[in-house]
């Protein structure tokens, strides 16, 4: 599958002016203040690697004030930045655009996945250490437009509505068809996968309508049962299809590791992580001089680093070109490809700024009883030491 902060007016590219102190980008601060149509779509626009379909899009904001926009995650350990930092912005800029997010605590999901060894008692202790870090980020969850559903919860309370959709799902496509949404698991299609996991993609597929969404916003992994329940809406003459927001998948920090993966610690950066360790594998972390496509570092900065903080501020001396501030990514690849930029530059100056964003959600979690708790349990729950 798949936290209080200044409030800023966004601007019309969806993207908030914000000093390197302050919270990521949220809603306006003064309720008053009217959107226009393509300010909202160009904010949505800008948190979708893709959209299906772009005209949908548009009508859907022309004509529902406050769309439903689905999330949702399995609590299956530590979080990593890929599901904290991007998730609190992707959030935050939804809520900016008038929709009411709703995100999917998908406890059920994750014991059909056998996460935490299927343990469901484990997996609701997980998903509150998520809830609690969201919070310390800066999802904005004052405003109303942020509600957290436990799947276990309601579906067993509407449960008459529930699974007879998920029956007629599973009646309507192939085996073959389900099989090739086990992507959604973190699964491939060749492994031997359990009838669990076969019911998982008809139950993920039942959520989006069992939660009246109007937007799935979810990862590119996601995409396959997303565009299943677009089928779906064909098989059952439904005209309003979801629209599909699909975001980038935040590659790992070693070469060649297209998705950031919380089984491997070298190449993650957690959210609670101290600022030494950040720094560690940052230092560490795959960043070829010259090359921008396929390099972690240059992606950290375009999707978290500027998103958050609208510049990426580079701190030198004056022989190796003195400080410089790019307002844009377009500006920082260019500097970095033709060598103006140097690794070691980059690196120190994205470990900079991404201890900047962590560095609330670690003092929550060193000063909050009952957020210390819950890291020590999941910590112990994933195999982790913990100081």
């Amino acid at each position: 599958m798949a936290t209080e902060a200044p409030e800023q007016a966004p601007q019309a590219d969806g993207v908030q002016s914000l000093s390197i102190s302050e919270a990521p980008p949220s809603s306006s601060s003064n309720p008053t203040i009217q959107m226009s149509l393509e300010e909202k779509y160009q904010i949505l626009r800008s948190v979708a690697e893709e959209c299906i379909q772009e005209d949908e899009l548009r009508n859907l904001l022309a004509h529902k004030s406050e769309p439903i926009a689905y999330d949702g995650f399995e609590p299956s350990g530590r979080m990593h930045i890929a599901q904290g930092v991007m998730k609190t912005i992707n959030v935050n800029k939804m809520t900016s655009a008038g929709c009411r997010v709703k995100i999917w605590i998908a406890d059920w999901f994750a014991m059909l996945n056998n996460k935490m060894g299927g343990d469901l008692k484990k997996i609701e202790t997980v998903g509150r250490y998520l809830i609690e870090i969201w919070r310390a980020a800066g999802m904005n969850l004052d405003n109303g437009k942020v509600e957290f559903l436990w799947s276990s919860k309601e579906i067993n309370s509407k449960a008459d509505e529930y699974w007879p959709r998920v029956m007629d799902i599973a009646q309507k496509n192939s085996l073959k068809r389900i099989i090739r949404c086990s992507q959604i698991m973190g699964r491939n299609e060749q492994e031997d996968l359990t009838a669990a996991q076969i019911l998982y993609p008809c139950m993920q597929c039942a959520d989006i309508f069992f939660l009246k969404a109007d937007i799935c916003q979810l990862g590119m992994d996601q995409r396959k049962v997303n565009v299943l329940a677009r089928e779906y809406c064909d098989d059952i003459k439904k005209k309003n299809k979801p629209i599909i927001l699909s975001h980038h998948m935040l590659p790992g920090l070693q070469q060649g590791q297209e998705k950031m993966s919380k089984s491997d610690v070298s190449s993650s950066i957690f959210m609670e992580d101290e600022e030494a360790e950040v720094n560690l594998k940052i230092k560490k972390a795959y960043c070829p001089p010259n090359v921008v496509e396929g390099n972690p570092c240059m992606e950290y900065v375009k999707y978290l680093i500027l998103p958050w903080f609208n510049e990426f501020i580079v701190e030198r001396s004056e022989k190796n070109g003195g400080n410089k501030t790019f307002k844009s990514f377009e500006e920082l690849a260019a500097d970095y490809e033709s060598g103006e930029l140097h690794p070691a530059d980059l690196k120190s100056a994205l470990s900079k700024a991404l201890n900047k964003i962590l560095e609330p959600v670690r003092s929550h979690f060193k000063n909050d009883k009952t957020a210390k708790q819950l890291l020590q349990s999941v910590k112990v729950f994933s195999g982790f030491s913990f100081k």
